[in-house]
């Protein structure tokens, strides 16, 4: 709603209209020649050949992570939201990385994983953009602006309301996303407030007790090899 996918759509036409000698829409542009525009924008499944959202979703991801090179452009809208939360984050994390650190084309990502603004201050060639917001009371205006820096927030449950969801619905989901966020916030602090113990783990379980006797009555300096070697053969056929 915010215009991250038109605004990447848009690139890739500019990039388009400039390499074939048009004019683009802009008082000024300096563009590279690019041998390829690579994109994952939009998601849908194949049922005729039995692959589901997120499976074509990464078979396209996978073709740009093998072919791409550093004179790509590469454009990935919401890789990853086709699975569980954290499978989705870590695969778009690791994505940033390879794409980084190994196929250095320049690349526009757009993401609801707040968390992967965090690369911006692990990777140099990583930087943060959002498309600015403007709240008006309880309602709120999407500015179609590209400004630097990670969003602080997001509006999904504005644009549910937007959308047309009943108000009850509406009223329940910031209830349940209060509650959500508190109890985060609830767990970080008590975190901070007590240092957490770092818990030994047993070496041994119950049934290795033998062996954890066995072995507090060596006498390491009177084992011969040949008697260390015996003995490792006697634990290993204890253990098994």
């Amino acid at each position: 709603m915010g215009g991250k996918s038109t605004y990447l759509r848009q690139a890739a036409l500019i990039v388009l209209m400039a390499q074939m000698g048009s004019f683009v829409p802009a008082e000024r542009a300096q563009l590279p020649i690019f041998d390829r525009i690579y994109t994952r924008i939009g998601a849908s499944d194949n049922l005729a050949r039995g692959r589901s959202t997120f499976l074509v979703e990464m078979t396209e991801v996978a073709t740009i992570l093998n072919t791409a090179t550093p004179q790509s452009l590469v454009l990935l809208d919401e890789v990853g939201r086709g699975t569980a939360t954290f499978d989705g984050l870590a695969i778009a994390w690791a994505m940033v990385e390879h794409l980084h650190a190994h196929t250095r084309a320049k690349t526009l990502f757009a993401t609801h994983y707040h968390e992967l603004t965090e690369l911006a201050d692990l990777l140099l060639g990583v930087k943060n953009v959002h498309v600015s917001v403007k709240e008006s009371g309880s309602d709120i205006v999407f500015l179609r602006r590209v400004e630097p820096g990670s969003a602080d927030k997001s509006y999904g449950i504005d644009v549910a309301k937007l959308a047309g969801l009943p108000p009850t619905v509406i009223e329940r989901a910031r209830q349940v996303l209060q509650r959500h966020e508190h109890t985060k916030h609830a767990l970080s602090e008590q975190l901070t407030a007590r240092p957490a113990t770092p818990e030994q783990l047993p070496m041994f379980t119950p049934l290795d007790q033998k062996i954890v006797q066995m072995l507090r009555e060596l006498d390491l300096d009177n084992l011969r090899p040949v008697e260390a070697l015996n003995l490792l053969a006697e634990l290993k056929k204890k253990l098994e």
